[in-house]
């Protein structure tokens, strides 16, 4: 789209091409770096707080004498406080700004682990893991949208792809060695406080650097402060995040920006639920219930299925580790191949090496050498499949409803994954391995089917809604 001109002018671009534009002139600065490591460093203790319950459970099951049940409600409360998360922030973000909503998500996570570690009773617990859980949900959605606005389209995806990388990858690989290491320092029956009291500690140190990250560039475009994104870009382009800056001029005209922008408004949330994008958001919300089902039961009852299968608890364990090394493979293979494939063609490649997995698990589950073998290459596709997800889910929505589009889908996410390890599980104790994944390679068939349809965002600006008028795909071709 381009704005009206006089006669004998260029016409001016728009403002988000402008700032697309300027995002290919800038490249990656060191500005760009200071934001990522800010960002990921919250998410990565998001990932070990995420995997909190599953460290204590055995100790608090001692500890306080709980069953199974109580350990898995806890859970509960934490996949269910991350969806109202990320749906409130979705709500929050595109009316006030990502920036804030940044600090007050790692404000609210922190302030529910430090209840977690001071609970006295069970019952104070469960209200510390829906706080934890409702700051987790809204981190990981305004970390994935604001990597996606602070970067060109041909940095986008390997940007939002490090977030998996860190927390999928790195996180959930290392919270059973964060778990062992606490263990190992501190004993007694209350030493499960200091997992939650450790996570504490960093939350805060990264709040405190995090004051430097600025709001995007989008966003401040987008709701009229054109003055504050040019500030920013100038200090992008100049790779320094602190400091005073004379404003460099890398947008139009006042006169112009003033007529070509389209503010948020009141009620803008709407727009996810009409179309074109009411489609996308249906679209995405399937994929990614298909992609945390299958994840989460994977998570939830590898264990108890190699313990049935007659391994001992430390050895199923251990196992479970192993084929969770598929996890970081498959996060570093997505933000690799984010900037090299369309979107579209990642998600049906892996869907497909999913889906061949799990029934290679199914058919072949009584010999381990193929169990392992397959449950890596399982796990492998599904955190290429989540990763990609994040990724498309923010180009298919307009800045001013992009936080809500894309929280709706992440809390789709969050919910399928805490609700289908009840029929994952109610599957495998009547049919056994062979039921039970052959149920999750069926989630990944229509995962398949589904990601066929959204339009491509590959190599495109960040999408605005004057140039969304169908669910058709339009070669925008970026400089």
């Amino acid at each position: 789209m381009a704005t009206t001109a006089p006669r004998g002018e260029a016409p001016t671009a728009s403002i988000p091409d402008q700032i697309e534009n300027t995002y290919q002139r800038i490249g990656v600065t060191a500005a760009h770096r200071q934001i990522v490591v800010m960002i990921l460093l919250g998410v990565f203790f998001d990932a070990l707080e995420q995997n909190a319950v599953g460290i204590t459970g055995p100790v608090l099951q001692e500890s306080w004498g709980l069953g199974g049940a109580e350990i898995g409600f806890l859970n509960t409360m934490t996949f269910t406080a991350t969806a109202l998360g990320r749906i409130a922030t979705g709500l929050i973000v595109d009316r006030f700004g990502r920036r804030n909503m940044l600090t007050i998500n790692l404000i609210v996570f922190a302030l529910g682990s430090l209840l977690c570690a001071l609970a006295p009773s069970y019952a104070v617990l469960a209200i510390g893991r829906f706080i934890v859980g409702f700051g987790l949900g809204g981190e990981i959605a305004v970390a994935v949208i604001m990597m996606a606005e602070f970067f060109s389209a041909r940095h986008r995806g390997t940007a939002v792809g490090l977030i998996n990388v860190t927390a999928g990858g790195l996180g959930n690989m290392l919270a059973p060695a964060f778990g062992v290491l606490v263990f190992t320092v501190f004993d007694g029956p209350d030493k499960w406080r200091w997992v939650f009291g450790l996570l504490f500690l960093p939350a805060l140190l990264v709040l405190w650097f995090r004051r430097y990250v600025p709001e995007t560039p989008r966003y401040l475009a987008a709701t009229g402060r054109l003055r504050e994104a040019n500030e920013v870009l100038t200090r992008m382009a100049r790779g320094r995040l602190a400091g005073r800056v004379e404003t460099e001029e890398f947008l139009v005209e006042p006169a112009v920006q003033a007529a070509a922008l389209a503010p948020t408004s009141r009620g803008a949330w709407r727009m996810v639920f009409r179309a074109p994008y009411r489609r996308r958001t249906i679209l995405l919300v399937v994929a990614v219930a298909m992609s945390y089902a299958a994840q989460i039961s994977m998570l939830t009852l590898m264990p108890t299925v190699l313990v049935a299968t007659g391994y001992a608890l430390n050895q199923s364990l251990w196992f479970t580790l192993l084929m969770q090394s598929g996890s970081l493979l498959g996060a570093a293979t997505a933000a690799f191949l984010a900037r090299r494939l369309a979107r579209k063609k990642v998600l049906t490649a892996a869907a497909v090496i999913g889906c061949g997995s799990g029934l290679a698990i199914a058919l072949l589950g009584e010999d381990i050498v193929f169990v392992l073998l397959f449950g890596v290459a399982f796990n492998f596709a599904i955190i290429v499949l989540n990763t990609t997800i994040w990724l498309f889910a923010p180009e298919l929505y307009p800045t001013r409803v992009r936080g809500f589009g894309t929280s709706i889908i992440l809390a789709a996410g969050s919910l399928s994954g805490g609700l289908f390890p009840l029929v994952s599980g109610a599957v495998f104790d009547r049919y056994g391995i062979v039921g039970m994944f052959g149920v999750l390679a069926a989630l990944f068939v229509v995962l398949a089917v589904v990601v066929q349809f959204p339009p491509e965002t590959f190599g495109k600006p960040m999408e605005e809604e004057e140039t969304a008028d169908a669910d058709v795909d339009v070669d925008h071709k970026t400089p």
